[in-house]
């Protein structure tokens, strides 16, 4: 009996230890790691404007004359581009190289400067990804409240999750679909994209993405693309793979070619059911018709059925619905949510070779 009172204290006193270490750690000041990365992250200003986008970002420095490592969106698009540092210079910038693949880009200061803090991302990229539950500072120019010597924005939250990025802006799907880190903080606000998360120690995870919503729950998302990111691209017609330091490592040689626009590719799976007229630029999927005899028919879908998922991916209208359907190739099981009258009803169909049309005698 006494040695288990023993076993049972001595266990509630290394709960108590364990406890009272990770409070004591959370409360730690994050003061000398958020001035130390603040030297190394930039604010960027350029082109703004399109349907109320921004006309400001953030940038991170990569080398000490002045690369930064930024995303590829829309404030790129100007010959007014200007960086302010952390000290207050300011200068003008020009870009050296995008990859829309990993939706990156690489802007250069456009005057000479020597001994720039900045991250080494080779070094970033050796380390082990990050985990749920690991703490982390998210740090960005977010609503343009920093210009000149102004501090960045400093946000703290942990890792989520990492998993694959499902994301759209409007109609359009998110340039990178790659895994990224699902971050407990509000993080992807106007001008935060570029911006850098950090460990506690200040070391660089991850690169802030665009404002996206996810397309599964149509929630807006918080995330961050890991420094070992990497994507599959097309260059001189062939496959091949890139990841975020041999992009930034070619682009500030000057010896790096962008990827190629692939073209999705319809497989040509046959289910055999007609929709609505695509009267508008959001027409949900209702089903019109479905064909006899043809998979769509077998797995018991009717007419009037709105198609609401396909395998779990939300089909908010016609053109995405026909998107993802592009995907599938004969002979898959395909899985549609569809709702019918006040229910939400699952139906499989295996998606089989087009009809061949008979000749006409």
């Amino acid at each position: 009996m006494d040695m288990h009172k023993r076993i049972a204290r001595s266990a509630g006193a290394l709960l108590w230890v364990l406890t009272i270490g990770t409070i004591a750690l959370a409360q730690q000041p994050f003061t000398p790691v958020a001035v130390d990365v603040n030297k190394r992250l930039v604010k960027l200003f350029g082109a703004g404007g399109f349907k109320g986008l921004p006309s400001y970002g953030t940038g991170i420095l990569v080398s000490e004359k002045g690369d930064i490592l930024t995303c590829n969106n829309h404030i790129l698009s100007t010959s007014d581009l200007r960086v302010h540092l952390y000290d207050g210079r300011f200068y003008q910038a020009r870009v050296i190289a995008r990859e829309p693949e990993l939706d990156l880009a690489l802007v250069r200061i456009d005057s000479d400067v020597d001994f720039l803090p900045h991250y080494d991302l080779a070094k970033a990229a050796a380390q082990p990804l990050a985990e749920p539950g690991d703490w982390i500072l998210a740090f960005s120019n977010q609503f343009k409240i920093a210009t000149r010597d102004e501090p960045m924005s400093v946000q703290r939250g942990v890792i989520a999750a990492y998993a694959e990025l499902r994301g759209r802006r409007g109609i359009f799907e998110a340039p990178f679909s790659g895994e990224v880190y699902f971050v407990d903080a509000i993080a992807n606000n106007p001008g935060a994209a570029g911006g850098a998360i950090v460990n506690r120690r200040g070391e660089l995870l991850g690169i802030i993405g665009r404002e996206l919503k996810n397309t599964l729950s149509d929630t807006w998302i918080n995330y961050a693309v890991p420094v070992q990111a990497k994507v599959e691209i097309q260059r001189d017609e062939k496959l091949t793979t890139i990841d975020v330091v041999t992009f930034v490592k070619e682009a500030i040689a000057g010896s790096y070619k962008q990827s190629e626009k692939r073209a999705k590719i319809d497989r040509g799976a046959y289910h055999g059911i007609i929709l609505v007229p695509n009267a508008v630029a959001v027409t949900p999927p209702y089903v019109e018709e479905v064909i006899p005899d043809s998979p769509a028919a077998k797995a018991g879908l009717r007419p009037d059925d709105l198609i609401v998922y396909v395998d779990g991916e939300l089909a908010s209208s016609i053109k995405i619905f026909r998107e993802i359907m592009k995907q599938y190739g004969p002979g898959t099981d395909v899985k549609l949510d569809v709702q019918r009258a006040t229910r939400l009803v699952s139906v499989k169909l295996r998606l089989a070779e087009q009809p061949k049309v008979k000749a006409v005698p």
